[in-house]
């Protein structure tokens, strides 16, 4: 895809805000014609610029768990180290999100855990496994607050 314009980033600024609104609403709102809305949409899906759509789910819910950030140092910080542990990463549907980070550490995770007493196996049963990992340091989140 070409270098994004205008109209680009009025589409996705407001697919940002509201994912879920119709093409009609969107193309009002940035000012174009629904078809040449949609078919921008359809590129920007197409190049990989919008990924996907998502819901945000409230994480306040007593059993929807405990929000652990794990912060990670590895052995190596090569290309081979970097890609097997990404991949380890992928297999554990409680490690929702991670980044690669400068500074301390190598990687922070999002884990999501039923509870506190239940760290302690994922810990030692998961986290401590992982290929590369010389370090771990956790986090338990108190309260959570997402910008919609």
């Amino acid at each position: 895809m070409q270098a994004l314009d205008d109209a680009d980033r009025r589409i996705l600024t407001r697919l940002r805000l509201h994912a879920r609104i119709t093409n009609s609403a969107l193309a009002a709102e940035v000012g174009l014609s629904p078809s040449a809305c949609l078919r921008r949409v359809r590129l920007l899906e197409q190049s990989g610029v919008i990924r996907g759509y998502t819901a945000i789910v409230s994480g306040a819910a007593p059993d929807e768990g405990t929000i652990a950030i794990v912060q990670i140092e590895l052995e190596r910080q090569t290309e081979e180290y970097l890609v097997r542990f990404e991949a380890a990463l992928r297999r554990h549907p409680e490690i929702q999100e991670w980044y690669l980070m400068t500074g301390d550490g190598d990687y922070i995770l999002r884990v999501q855990i039923a509870g506190i007493d239940d760290y302690g196996a994922f810990h030692r049963d998961i986290l401590s496994r992982l290929p590369g990992v010389s370090r771990i340091t956790s986090s338990f989140a108190m309260r959570s607050h997402r910008r919609m």
